[in-house]
This record gives C-alpha cells, sequence and structure tokens, in this order.
C-alpha cells in the first residue's frame, strides 16, 4: 500500500481511473475486511479531530487580561480602601459582567467546528469482500468503494469512477447555485474544486442520480477537513475600538499614577503636608482621574446598538463587532444567497421573434414577458404559450406553495422553467391532464437532452424535448414563427445564444416534433432530426433588488464593495454588472490567484472588485491582503467554504436563514433575513454607536478632568480638599449611569452614510477632543474651586461649601450635556435640547439623586454633606449654565473657522 505521505499528497483529480486504483493499492471490486481493518489501523477513523481547547478557567481568566479592567481592579481596591462598599461591588460587577459576557461568547465561538463535525455523513454504502454492505462513514478508509445515490450525503472524498446522471450539490464548498454533473475523466491538476468533476467531497450532497467511487482522503485530509484545520489556526483579530481602548486605558493609567505620584511629592516637599494625608489626596486625584463608569457606558452602548441592529433583522453575536461595523471599508461579498437569491430564475427568451425579458425573481410565478419595451402575452404572442407548455410538459420538478413560500422538489433548472411556464398563465396538474405524459428518455449526459412523449385526447401525439441549445439546434430543420414552421436561421440563433450568454445565463432549447397517432413509446431515433425549435430560455441565479440598492448605498458611504465567490467567472462578472460591483466584463480566477506573490496579491485585492472560481484557502488570502493594505474587512456568507475567511474578517457576517452552522458559529453577525441589505443599515448602527461612543467619552473625560484639576488646584493653593474621594466616586458613578448613558441613545446624525469610513488608526482621542475636553475641564475647576472658595470666603462651614462643589460640577454636567449631543452642531435649537427623551429623564432623575444627595440624613452623613439654601443654588446654576454658552460660542468659531478653510 501506497505510503500516507505520498497518497496525500496526489492530486486525485488529475489522476485517471487507473492510476487510482494502482496507487491506492485497491480495485472496482472494494478491499477485503481485513485490508480495511488494516488501513483504518494506519489511516485513522474517518472523523474530523477536535480541536486543543482552553479550559472553562484559563477562558474565564483570560478575560481578566485587559489593561482597562486592571484599571477597573484598582479602582475597586481603592473604593474598598475607602470602605465604600457599594461603589466597590458596583464597579467590581462591572468588571464581572464585562469577563462573563466575553466567555460565553468565545465558547460560542468554538462551537463553528462542532458544526462542521456534524457534516459528515452517518453511514455509507460500501463494497466488502465482494459485496456491497452498509458500514458507519467513520469506518471508511483510502481505497474503499463507495455507491452513492439520490438523497446520499458523500461520506469521504472520492474519486468517480462510474456515474450514471449523477449531480452533486457542492454550494456549501463552492458557491455554485446549481448541482455540478459529474464525470469519471480526469480534470487538468490545477483545475479549482468547482471544475473537479471527477470528484465528490465530503459532506456535500447528492441531488439525483447514482455512481460508484473510491475513497481517497478521509478525517481531516478532506476538503472539509482542511477548511475544519483552517478555522481552528485563524486568528480572530481584535477590533479597532478594543485596540484604541487599550492604548488608552494603558496611557490615562500612565498618566494618572505619574500625576498622582508628582502631586504627593510636591504636597510632601513643598508645602510639608502629612505623608498620610497627601496619600488621600493621591487617593482621590486617582479616583478622580479613573473613569469609572466608562466601560459600562462602553458596554452598555454596544448592547443597546445590538438591539437597533435587531430590529432591523442584524444579529449580533459579539458586542465589539457592533463599533467595527461604523469603520468597515471594504465589504467582501460571497455571491451565492447573499447578493442572489440563491434560486434559478428564467431571465430571458429567445424566439424567432427576438429576445423577451421575463419580470420577476425566484420561484414565486408572478412577472411578466416584455418583447421590444411592449408587454406580450400568451394570447398577443401564441409562440409563448407552446414554449411555456413544452418547458412545463418536458419537465419532472414540482412548484409548491408552502406557508407563503413557494418550494421546489426536483432540479433548479428545471423548477426555474416550471415558474416561467407558471407566470404565463399555465397551471402544472390541468396542463398535464390536458397533455398526458405516455413516455420519456430521461436526461443523460452523453445525449444532453429530455424528451417526453405526450397525447391531446384528440387523436394527436406529439414530443417535447429540451436540452443544451448546441446539440437540440443540429436536432432541428425548422423553427416556430407566427404559428407556422419555417426553416431554422442558424445564424440568427447563434447570435442570440451568444447575446445571451454574455450575460452569464445557463441556456436551454426547446424543441417539438408531431409523431404517428398510435406511436406509444419513445426512442432516440424519433427525435435525431427533423423537430421545429421553439425558443431557448436564459436563465441565472439574479441578484436581490434590495441588494443592489444596499451595494449602491454602501458606495457612497465610502466602502468599496467585493464579489468572492466559487461560482464561474462569467457569471460573476454578469451578476456584478447588475449589483454595480465591477467593471463587468473582468474577474481575476482562482487559478490566477494562485500564481500570484504576496505582493501581487495585494495589488489584486485593490484593482479588482469580482474574484471568481476560488477556493477556501484564498477567500482567506484575499481577507488577509485586505487587512495588509489597511482595510477593514466585513466578509459575508453562507457555506462551509466561507467560514475561514468569515472567522478571520474584522467582521463576519453569515446568512441566517440558508447559511450553514458553520458559517454562523464563525461570525460576529448574523443575518436573519439573509438580506445584503441589512447589511447597509448594521453600517449606519455602527457609525452611529461610534459617533456616540465618542460623545460619552467626550462628556465624562472632562469630568473626569474637572475633578483632577480642581484637587490639584487645591494642593497647590494650600488648600483643604473641595471634594473628598468618596464624593468624587459619587460623581463619577451617578453621572455615568444617568447621563453618560443618554448619549447612548442619540439617533443617527445627518449624513452619517454619506461620509468615508473612518481610519481604524485614528486615535481614540483626536486633536479636536483633546482640546473640546481641557477646554471644559478648564471651565468647570474655575466654576467648581470658585465657589467653593467664595463659600468658605463667606463663613461656610466644609461641609457646606463642599455640597456646593459638588452641586456646582453635577449641574455643570447637566448642561454640557446638551452641548455634547452634537460635536460641532449648535445646540440651540429645539432639536438640539429635546431631541432625544432619554436626555431628559436623565436629568430628571441625576435631579433627585442630587437633591437625595444634599437633604436626606443618611446620605448627609455618609457624604458629609449639608443642606443648601436657595441663594447657594442660584449661584450653582448661574456659574453651572457657563458651559454651555462657552461651548456653543466654541462651537461657532470652529463652524466658521472651518468654512473659512475650506474656502482657501
Amino acid at each position: 500500500m501506497t505510503g500516507e505521505r505520498s497518497v496525500a499528497a496526489v492530486l486525485w483529480h488529475g489522476q485517471d481511473v487507473e492510476a487510482v486504483f494502482t496507487l491506492l493499492d485497491a480495485s472496482a471490486d472494494g478491499l477485503s475486511e481485513q485490508a480495511a481493518q488494516q488501513r483504518l489501523q494506519h489511516y485513522g477513523a474517518n472523523h474530523l479531530k477536535p480541536a486543543k481547547r482552553r479550559s472553562a478557567v484559563v477562558r474565564l481568566l483570560a478575560q481578566f487580561h485587559n489593561v482597562l479592567i486592571h484599571v477597573l481592579l484598582v479602582a475597586a481596591l481603592v473604593t474598598a480602601f475607602l470602605g465604600h462598599w457599594l461603589d466597590c461591588s458596583v464597579i467590581a460587577g462591572v468588571v464581572l459582567i464585562n469577563a462573563w459576557i466575553g466567555f460565553i461568547q468565545e465558547g460560542k465561538a468554538e462551537k463553528a467546528l462542532d458544526a462542521i463535525r456534524q457534516l459528515l455523513s452517518g453511514q455509507a454504502m460500501v463494497r466488502r469482500n465482494g459485496r456491497l454492505i452498509s458500514v458507519p462513514a467513520g469506518q471508511l478508509v483510502p481505497g474503499d468503494v463507495v455507491q452513492l445515490q439520490s438523497g446520499d450525503k458523500v461520506p469521504a472524498d472520492m474519486r468517480m469512477f462510474r456515474v450514471r446522471e449523477l449531480h452533486i450539490d457542492e454550494a456549501m464548498l463552492t458557491g455554485e447555485s446549481v448541482p455540478v454533473e459529474k464525470t469519471v475523466a480526469a480534470v487538468a491538476e490545477h483545475a479549482v474544486i468547482g471544475d473537479r468533476s471527477c470528484m465528490a467531497y465530503s459532506g456535500t450532497l447528492v441531488s439525483c442520480g447514482q455512481g460508484m467511487g473510491v475513497v481517497v482522503a478521509t478525517g481531516d485530509r478532506t476538503e472539509i477537513g482542511c477548511i475544519s484545520g483552517m478555522l481552528g489556526e485563524v486568528e480572530q483579530l481584535a477590533t479597532p475600538l478594543l485596540r484604541q481602548m487599550d492604548l488608552f486605558a494603558a496611557r490615562l493609567t500612565l498618566a494618572i499614577t505619574a500625576i498622582a505620584v508628582a502631586t504627593f511629592a510636591y504636597g510632601v516637599g513643598f508645602h510639608g503636608y502629612a505623608a498620610s494625608d497627601m496619600f488621600l489626596a493621591g487617593v482621590g486625584l486617582a479616583v478622580a482621574g479613573i473613569p469609572e463608569g466608562l466601560p459600562a457606558i462602553m458596554t452598555i452602548t454596544l448592547a443597546i446598538g445590538v438591539q437597533c441592529m435587531a430590529a432591523k433583522h442584524a444579529i449580533i453575536r459579539r458586542l465589539p463587532a457592533v463599533e467595527t461595523l461604523g469603520s468597515v471599508s471594504v465589504i467582501c461579498s460571497d455571491k451565492t444567497g447573499t447578493l442572489t437569491r440563491n434560486e434559478m430564475t428564467v431571465q430571458s427568451i429567445a424566439t424567432a421573434a427576438g429576445i423577451c425579458d421575463v419580470s420577476g425573481s425566484g420561484y414565486a410565478p408572478h412577472g411578466s414577458f416584455m418583447l421590444k419595451g411592449e408587454e406580450v402575452t400568451v394570447e398577443s404572442l401564441p409562440l409563448l404559450r407552446e414554449l411555456a407548455q413544452a418547458s412545463l410538459l418536458c419537465n419532472d420538478a414540482v412548484l409548491d406553495e408552502v406557508n407563503g413560500e413557494w418550494c421546489i422538489q426536483g432540479d433548479p433548472t428545471e423548477a426555474a422553467l416550471v415558474t416561467m411556464a407558471r407566470k404565463a398563465g399555465l397551471e402544472h396538474d390541468y396542463t398535464a391532464a390536458q397533455f398526458p405524459r405516455i413516455d420519456v428518455i430521461p436526461f443523460e449526459s452523453q445525449h444532453r437532452f429530455m424528451a417526453t412523449l405526450h397525447h391531446d385526447h384528440a387523436g394527436h401525439r406529439f414530443v417535447y424535448l429540451k436540452g443544451a441549445p448546441e446539440r437540440v439546434l443540429d436536432m432541428c430543420a425548422l423553427q416556430r414563427v407566427g404559428g407556422e414552421d419555417q426553416l431554422l436561421d442558424r445564424d440568427f440563433w447563434d447570435a442570440s445564444l451568444a447575446t445571451m450568454a454574455r450575460d452569464g445565463q445557463r441556456l436551454l432549447a426547446m424543441a417539438f416534433v408531431q409523431v404517428r397517432p398510435d406511436q406509444a413509446s419513445l426512442t432516440f431515433r424519433d427525435v435525431e432530426c427533423g423537430l421545429t425549435l421553439l425558443g431557448v430560455a436564459g436563465m441565472i441565479d439574479p441578484p436581490r433588488d434590495e441588494a443592489i440598492r444596499a451595494v449602491r448605498s454602501c458606495q457612497q458611504a465610502g466602502i468599496r464593495v467585493k464579489m468572492i465567490t466559487g461560482d464561474h467567472a462569467v457569471t460573476a462578472c454578469a451578476i456584478g454588472a447588475r449589483m454595480g460591483i465591477g467593471d463587468g466584463m473582468t474577474a481575476i480566477t482562482g487559478s490566477a490567484l494562485d500564481d500570484m506573490d504576496a505582493e501581487q496579491l495585494r495589488d489584486a485585492v485593490l484593482r479588482s472588485d469580482v474574484f471568481a472560481r476560488v477556493s477556501p484557502e484564498q477567500k482567506l488570502q484575499l481577507v488577509s491582503a485586505l487587512q495588509a493594505t489597511g482595510a477593514v474587512v466585513c466578509m459575508t456568507g453562507d457555506g462551509v467554504n466561507d467560514a475561514p475567511a468569515l472567522k478571520r474578517a474584522d467582521v463576519g457576517v453569515a446568512m441566517g436563514l440558508k447559511g450553514t452552522e458553520v458559517a454562523r458559529e464563525s461570525a460576529e453577525m448574523v443575518l436573519a433575513d439573509d438580506n445584503f441589505a441589512s447589511i447597509a443599515h448594521a453600517v449606519e448602527e455602527g457609525r452611529t454607536v461610534y459617533d456616540n461612543l465618542k460623545k460619552s467619552i467626550l462628556f465624562i473625560l472632562p469630568t473626569n478632568g474637572g475633578e483632577a484639576l480642581t484637587l490639584i488646584a487645591a494642593i497647590v493653593m494650600g488648600r483643604m480638599l473641595p471634594i473628598t474621594p468618596v464624593q468624587i466616586l459619587w460623581v463619577n458613578m451617578i453621572t455615568a449611569v444617568t447621563l453618560a448613558l443618554a448619549l447612548a441613545f442619540e439617533p443617527a446624525e445627518r449624513g452619517v452614510m454619506q461620509r468615508p469610513p473612518r481610519d481604524p488608526l485614528e486615535p481614540l482621542l483626536s486633536g479636536f477632543l483633546v482640546w473640546r475636553i481641557l477646554f471644559v475641564s478648564l471651565i468647570l475647576v474655575a466654576g467648581t474651586f470658585g465657589l467653593f472658595v467664595w463659600e468658605r470666603g463667606h463663613g461656610a462651614p466644609i461641609e457646606l461649601a463642599r455640597t456646593v462643589a459638588v452641586n456646582t460640577l453635577v449641574m455643570f454636567e447637566i448642561f454640557y450635556l446638551f452641548s455634547a449631543r452634537y460635536l460641532l452642531a449648535s445646540s440651540l435649537t429645539r432639536e438640539g435640547i429635546t431631541g432625544n427623551r432619554y436626555a431628559l429623564y436623565a436629568v430628571a432623575i441625576l435631579l433627585l439623586f442630587q437633591l437625595a444627595f444634599t437633604y436626606l440624613p443618611p446620605m448627609q452623613a455618609l457624604f458629609d454633606t449639608a443642606a443648601m439654601d436657595a441663594s447657594a443654588w442660584l449661584r450653582v446654576l448661574v456659574v453651572a449654565s457657563s458651559v454651555f454658552v462657552l461651548v456653543e460660542l466654541e462651537k461657532l468659531a470652529l463652524r466658521r473657522f472651518s468654512r473659512l478653510a475650506i474656502r482657501r
């Protein structure tokens, strides 16, 4: 027996049958039971090996390996040190909830490998000891001879050596819309999977016919095993937001630590404060600088985005993917079932009168016929009835409506013809009863046609025939024109066929011939020549109308849409032309990609938008090449062949209705309606989520900056702290839970889908945001510290002065909230004040909290606060409102400056 290594290296599709048996030391009679057992021990069971997994404990602990989580844990320790157990519990709860969500989602992601294993067949009909027996598919070995028939799931990779009308649905591997006809002849060694007509691959489904094949690969060595291996090895990238937050948290931690240490040293060295007092001041400064509520706001904002997307049929499986969608710059889409309906549809009919366009898509029998710009019917064009009748009767497919959905039984190509006939007004049962079938010549590869014999209850008998156009044209001498037979105009038909083929359509010709009234059977001799050509039907898996609009919307948003499919280049170009993807004429094929190095591949992904006849490995390579150019890639797909690329992409999008479980488990987002248009909605929501995250950060950080600067100002000036660490923590948590959370509900700003995608390398805090944070922080520290000094100068006790300072800070945030709703646009409008009802609810709730903080005895005891009189509240309101006025003036200046810069 040939060694395992050399057998695994053989390109079986390029070997003739005799060579295959020789290499496998096998024969068409199959293996003996003893030989099969020996090979089973050598090759192992026909199962996919489970990937190595981390234990649940390790996966859970890994969720805490994040700088921002470390900052939160420090904050929890600080609050515990201060004895503020409630806030310590809140922070710890945020950490644990985030960790638990990550733990659950990571566990779900690992189910992708399990889903692949479930695709393998359970039983197989195999020839052992010269007899055909059923054995568990797991016991198959290379050299086994296996029988396939309609409805079987292929149990292993097989080289076919005997076929009879064998068609296999390979959409899960290739994305091709229709079942592939299998042959026994060897093909070129460099042929891609979709062109290996002599191979049957594990996990694919036999749609019709029979065949015998010899097993050439089992388990992990099969094509589906290779995909499983790739899926286990593909590294899942961190999202732009997580990368930015990690960097932001690290820098923030260093900055806070450095400032706290410097403040401690300054107070002890220059003012002679006690080290214990300065330690508490440093702790207060750390608490002031740490945005404790930010992770919770991030999580809640993303979760709100998830809910909004779910309402638009986009189900998010991993929270950070919501934000990543907002930065997507390239969408790589599978064709079949994603951009198209995965339902063959007759799009045109060539007749002697010209080419009719057929409207409608899918198997729903609704549509019309247009000839030279005018609608035609079976009454105005009788030839249309004859053609539709031939399509309906010379056909074995059945079309049924089940729960409002049109479903087929049989071959998709035949179903498309049935649908076309129904559009012409013919009913299947009535027509079949009117012209009963007497005999049939089934479709066979060597003849390339199907023929049926019928009678009409009036003594007439005739034959309908459909098949490959070039074959049928050779059998026809006449053509149907205006109810009469005329000599066949071959040049006319060749030109018509060329026109339809350029649109990527699959063509089937229909013909008929009258026979003797007493003829009871049908032979090949009856249809060899002398037929009358009725017409040619051109069909294609059409693009979804809503997908065409969605592609246009994405392109307007600066997102480049690329089609990556396993289908033929001509079909891909035709669909691309209809979708507005590519130039409609050129596509880069998988065989061309094989000859490219890394630099050429990067050039190809930038240059071309249509890729055809690509393998799963090449889909993964294309996604990686795009990411190497700096693109943020969204990959859509529904098949097993898409899974590795879905996992590698920044955002993997799987189809929920017709997608495989493998694809769904590998993706960050699942489309509940299999509608590409839902991606455009999700991108819009993702951009809105990122805008709202920026607004939340822009709101939270000035609060922390104002608190920190207030403490620093007090220490530098040698005064008592205006706000205690416990009061700082109260402000941070209560405003984050109320005011900052309200910004998560902000609606999308105008023109959100007209601007280009943001640069994923763009820092979370741009120069403008840093300026705004400093500007607002200075306003807050001036007002808060100024009122504290004023109250103390007028004899107010320290508890009252600090209460005034805390309420001033909170009121500053309330006024600033309305300015923060728009980064540059004016908030001095009705929409700016009342456009987000959640902001108004948050303000009302926060005011109740602050009244309790100020006047309730238990809160006064807990936070060392005192009751304020009306004059104190008036001073607070006047000072706090200044932030709204000053920020609106700053916005006005920036808007005018930007307009002047544009003019220049």
